[in-house]
């Protein structure tokens, strides 16, 4: 992608401004893309010189105002080029944002970490120490497992005693003679 300089960008609303000349005549003058010098136009006519000027660092977008730039375009009948010189960023972020927001909801529009996730492989000693930790957990839970169903079976041994001491023997139980 071909980054234009803002003098040219500055000469070319100057024209527009001054002799009245539409975007598809400029764009044949300075033998740039139509569809591009439209597309400053457009941007100064909505905000003002301000947005053709080149950024020198990369912006970084909270998920709140991205979530307001998708939720403006969803709500107001506006164009997509539009809603993108209103809020000062690329069409293209929109709709990159947008999918992102349909697929993830709210939390993908946050900050992610930056790369490739790594292919490194563990080490054995890595592995031996996470199999420890898993069997040692697996021990605990089985252990805290048992001792409820001794709590429970203690808890119903003394339940039948205090009946039996209140209710004596029920009568259905025969004994041996």
């Amino acid at each position: 992608m071909v980054k234009y300089n803002s003098v040219l960008k500055a000469q070319i609303i100057n024209e527009h401004l001054n002799d009245g000349t539409f975007g598809a005549e400029l764009a044949r003058n300075h033998q740039l893309p139509k569809r591009q010098v439209n597309r400053w136009l457009q941007q100064y006519r909505l905000n003002g010189i301000e947005t053709l000027k080149r950024h020198k660092t990369k912006r970084k977008f909270s998920a709140e105002f991205k979530w307001n730039v998708i939720n403006y375009y969803q709500t107001h009948d506006e164009s997509l080029a539009e809603v993108a010189g209103k809020y000062n960023v690329l069409a293209c972020q929109i709709c990159t944002w947008r999918k992102t927001f349909i697929r993830d909801g709210y939390s993908g529009l946050g900050p992610h970490p930056k790369g490739r996730p790594t292919k490194m492989k563990r080490s054995k000693k890595q592995i031996r120490q996470l199999e420890k930790q898993s069997e040692l957990e697996r021990l605990r839970n089985e252990l805290a497992k048992k001792n409820q169903e001794l709590y429970a079976t203690k808890l119903e041994n003394d339940i039948l005693k205090k009946s039996m001491t209140l209710f004596g023997p029920s009568k259905d139980v025969k004994k041996p003679k």
